[in-house]
């Protein structure tokens, strides 16, 4: 435990979501960072409850489905939640808790923030209030201590593969973006020119939606080329990619994937998929103006930034709340009671 929970009575931690990885990780990176080794609920909303909004469900722990994780006291001192259906289920804990459990929300909850202790949401969801915790982007499980393993562990099996070394992080269709198998044939081609002209290593992670076929077709590119393809079969090394890559080409369709690339300080070159919304088009705008992200144009570009580090900051302002709730009468370390817009402070 951190000092939180050691000299305050926080002392127990929920994780809750409907289990997606994009929210549960959020999730976990938040409760790591506070020293927490949390319990993980899952949960899915029964229907016809989960097509109401958060605000309508008359009894939210009741409309969860017995074949997910229970939500029964006594109830965490410390609640993250993250996603459309963990909103009502958060919000009646904290309402059966009495106040009793800190609720943080993770994301734009679309109610009142008010209805939580903290929402933490990025800045392209315009969320504003004084209980909101405004990121760059998305939170994650990425450390200096993760990397640090992962290169000590994966350094040998890449040992072989030329520098630079490229991680490609490969995402796939989602509800506002479409990986088609054209754009895998382009980026295909342009990513085996880029290990021909730089003498690049590569090193190919597929997510869990990226498409079969997709990824068959990049391999086929990739054909007699210095490279590590996983595509989600035995032990997964996507933190050896991010610890010992020195730039990355990642698909656009992930905020997730684009920020765990960028806590590395390293060159972050997304590739643009067929599609999009205003909303991904305003964090993709953030990154490329803070001079995290280029657009990937075939080429290998090299550049500098200040690693993101959301995941910290974030941590570090709900630990000084935690710290005003139960008294501990600490704060963080350069972490005050002015604006909650880590993004726009520079942080």
């Amino acid at each position: 435990m951190n000092d939180v929970s050691r000299d305050a009575p926080c002392q127990t931690c929920w994780v809750l979501s409907d289990g997606k990885a994009g929210m549960e990780v959020q999730c976990l990176g938040l409760a790591e960072a506070l020293g927490f080794a949390p319990a993980i609920k899952r949960i899915q909303v029964t229907r016809p409850w989960r097509w109401l909004a958060p605000r309508l469900i008359p009894n939210p722990l009741a409309a969860i489905g017995p074949e997910r994780d229970s939500l029964e006291p006594p109830w965490p001192d410390l609640l993250i939640s993250s996603g459309r259906q963990a909103v009502a289920p958060a919000m009646a804990i904290r309402e059966a808790s009495a106040g009793g459990t800190f609720t943080v929300h993770i994301q734009n909850p679309i109610v009142d923030p008010a209805r939580f202790d903290l929402v933490v949401a990025p800045r392209h969801d315009r969320l504003r209030a004084p209980n909101v915790i405004v990121t760059t982007g998305g939170l994650n499980r990425v450390t200096e201590s993760r990397l640090a393993a992962a290169a000590a562990r994966y350094g040998p099996r890449f040992e072989a593969l030329p520098r630079p070394l490229v991680a490609v992080i490969l995402g796939g269709s989602n509800k506002v973006y479409r990986f088609t198998r054209e754009t895998a044939r382009r980026l295909g081609e342009r990513l085996a020119r880029l290990s021909r002209r730089e003498q690049a290593g590569l090193l190919v992670t597929a997510s869990r939606r990226t498409d079969a076929k997709v990824m068959a077709i990049i391999r086929r590119a990739l054909a007699g080329r210095p490279a590590e393809i996983w595509d989600g079969n035995g032990d997964n090394p996507y933190f050896g990619f991010l610890a010992l890559a020195d730039a990355f080409v990642v698909t656009a369709d992930s905020v997730n994937m684009v920020c765990e690339a960028a806590t590395t300080g390293k060159p972050v070159h997304v590739v643009e998929l067929k599609g999009g919304s205003a909303k991904f088009r305003r964090f993709h705008e953030t990154l490329e103006e803070a001079g995290i992200t280029r657009p990937f144009e075939g080429r290998l570009e090299r550049w500098s930034y200040p690693a993101l580090r959301d995941t910290e900051r974030a941590a570090a302002e709900v630990r000084r709340r935690l710290d005003a709730r139960w008294g501990a009468g600490r704060a963080e370390p350069g972490v005050g009671p002015g604006s909650n817009d880590l993004a726009a402070s520079g942080q």
